[in-house]
This record gives C-alpha cells, sequence and structure tokens, in this order.
C-alpha cells in the first residue's frame, strides 16, 4: 500500500453556546483510494472511534475486522454504494493457498466482522464467486459479509453474492449480538441471508437472482439458526423482496438447526413488507431437515402486501395478531442500542 495516500486526521468537536468546557472530541480518519488496501487501513486502526473512508474504485481483497477494532466505521467516500466495491472470490470449497484444506462457508467471506459498535454504509460488499465457473466444487456457499459482533449497523450497502450472500452471526452460541440494516440490498439464492444473531432488516431490498436449474424450489431467502433461549431472530419490515426468477420459484425462508447447535430454534418475522410474486405464495416455507420441520419453528408474519404474500393456505402461512406484531419492532429487538438515534 502506497503510505503516501492513506492519510490520517483528526476531527476537532463543536461546543454548544452555553456548553460547558470546550473538549476536543471526534474520530480519527484514515483515507483509502485506489491501489491502496482496506484491509491495511483495517490493520492501522489502533483504537475506538477510528473512520476509514473509502473512496471510489473496485478492492480486490479479503478484509477482516478483528474484535479489538470496536467502534469503527467503514464507509464509502460517496452516498452511492456503487461507486466503492469490495470484492473476492472464494467458495466453501475453496482449497487455501497453503493446502491446509478448504475456506469452509464462514473462511469463504469477502467480509468479515467482530468488532463490536461497527458501522458500514455507502458501499457494496461481494463475493462473485460462480458454480459454473468451479463445477468440480461441491461447496458452493460463498459469503459476501459474515459478522458477529454487538451492535452492527449497516447502513445502504450492497451485498451481493449466490448462496449464503450474508451470514448474521453471535460471538457465542448463548450470545444474543444485534445487528441493524437500514437501506440495504441484498441479493442471492440460496439461503443468503441466514445466521443466529438477533438481525434487524428495515426499508430493505431483498432480490432474488433467476438460477438455471431444472428443479424448485431454486432457493431461500432467509434460513435463521435462532439459539431456543433467543426471543428474537431474524425481523424483516416495511422492506421488499423482489426477483429475477419466474413466478413461485422461490421459498421464503427454511429453518438451519446446525449439527453444533441442534436446540436451535430459528425465528423469523416478516411484517409490513411488500412480497413480488417470485415467492410462491401458497407454500412459502420448506424444510432443510425433514427432523426439524419448519411448522415447529417461530416463523411468522404481519400485514404483508404484494402478490407473493397472499395467504391462500392459512396453515402454510402463519400470521401474527396485532398484539403479538407490538413485540416484534425495531426497538424491541434492538432493546438499549438506537442505531438511528
Amino acid at each position: 500500500m502506497r503510505r503516501r495516500t492513506l492519510l490520517t486526521g483528526i476531527a476537532g468537536g463543536l461546543v454548544a453556546a452555553g456548553a460547558g468546557p470546550a473538549r476536543a472530541v471526534g474520530r480519527r480518519v484514515l483515507h483509502v483510494r485506489p491501489g491502496d488496501s482496506v484491509q491495511a487501513a483495517v490493520d492501522a486502526v489502533t483504537g475506538p472511534a477510528w473512520t476509514i473512508v473509502v473512496h471510489p474504485g473496485t478492492y480486490r481483497e479479503v478484509v477482516d475486522i478483528p474484535a479489538d477494532k470496536a467502534e469503527l466505521t467503514l464507509r464509502g467516500a460517496t452516498r452511492d454504494p456503487r461507486d466503492v466495491v469490495i470484492v473476492y472470490d472464494n467458495a466453501n470449497g475453496t482449497q487455501k493457498p497453503d493446502g491446509s484444506g478448504t475456506y469452509g462457508t464462514a473462511g469463504s467471506a469477502t467480509f468479515t466482522s467482530a468488532a463490536p459498535g461497527l458501522t458500514v454504509r455507502d458501499l457494496t460488499l461481494a463475493n462473485d464467486w460462480l458454480r459454473a465457473d468451479h463445477p468440480e466444487i461441491t461447496g458452493t456457499q460463498a459469503v459476501a459479509a459474515y459478522t458477529y459482533g454487538d451492535r452492527t449497523h449497516f447502513e445502504n450497502v450492497r451485498l451481493l453474492a449466490h448462496q449464503d450472500t450474508l451470514f448474521v452471526e453471535t460471538t457465542a452460541l448463548d450470545a444474543f449480538d444485534r445487528q441493524y440494516f437500514h437501506r440495504c440490498y441484498i441479493e442471492g439464492d440460496v439461503d443468503f441471508v441466514f445466521g443466529r444473531a438477533t438481525a434487524v432488516f428495515e426499508d430493505c431490498h431483498f432480490r432474488t437472482l433467476q438460477r438455471d436449474v431444472a428443479f424448485t424450489p431454486k432457493g431461500m431467502v432467509f434460513a435463521p439458526s435462532t439459539a431456543r433461549a433467543n426471543p428474537h431472530g431474524i425481523l424483516a419490515l416495511r422492506s421488499r423482496i423482489t426477483s429475477a426468477a419466474e413466478d413461485g420459484a422461490y421459498k421464503l425462508a427454511r429453518p438451519w438447526v446446525p449439527t453444533y447447535e441442534t436446540t436451535a430454534w430459528p425465528s423469523l418475522v416478516v411484517r409490513d413488507t411488500r412480497i413480488g410474486s417470485g415467492i410462491d405464495a401458497v407454500a412459502p416455507y420448506t424444510n432443510m431437515r425433514e427432523a426439524y420441520p419448519w411448522q415447529t419453528m417461530r416463523f411468522r408474519e404481519y400485514r404483508n402486501s404484494g402478490p407473493g404474500a397472499e395467504v391462500t393456505v392459512p396453515e402454510n402461512r402463519p400470521q401474527l395478531t396485532d398484539a403479538e406484531a407490538a413485540l416484534h419492532t425495531r426497538s424491541a429487538y434492538l432493546g438499549d442500542w438506537r442505531p438511528r438515534a
């Protein structure tokens, strides 16, 4: 990385009239430009409350933000998330260069963060690995972003991949880490929003991709793996779901009960959301394993609209009552954390 273009500065604080003694506040800032490395900027962060500003360009690298980079902000220099793209192409079954095995699902991620208080905004995170280019690989999960820190906030971010695009996880099996996604665009095909975090998606756009396979369903949007003790799993509200595939080709969700956490009780609430015709309205849910039928999971909907939300077989689309819906809100899920305050 060219150090001459990795700039550091401290912004001074402003004190309102009548306030107490002036005290310098602000964030230290690193700028990354094409030819530099985003990871090198992350490595240069030495404490809390840093901002990394990434200037327009495509950055082909893997970025890993460790837990000790708390309260970090990573943002694109413009408000258009298409201007800054961080992308790589590892898959679950991709062999590591050192010959130690394959990456696995989590290890395939282009972007990984364990940092509490992380904010990511105004950029694109992508994994452009394609099944068609690698017919010899059977582990086709290829993650764009793997996040498992409490108080993770994504704002105006595009997340692009095919299978397992966004892995919303927690730091431990018994942790209820909270994540908030606002005005984000997320696309994929199989289980492309999945994990056990308390994850709220508000004003987001989920898009199912066309997939050249003869069978249906071609994929699923959500695959929660919520811990049984956690009252809150994945919540999508005031969002929309569209599709590049034919009508009814996709399911809304299926439960994921991992082999390493067989007590999981997946939770998903989709409410006040427009669901397009790409979702199977008659039977929007399916099973990942027959031993864990979706009907025994915490799958609920409330006041959704659109052709993919039509309730034709009521038992296939469990609905919240008005009283129950009051328990499934952004504030109920995020508690004392107010990411938009």
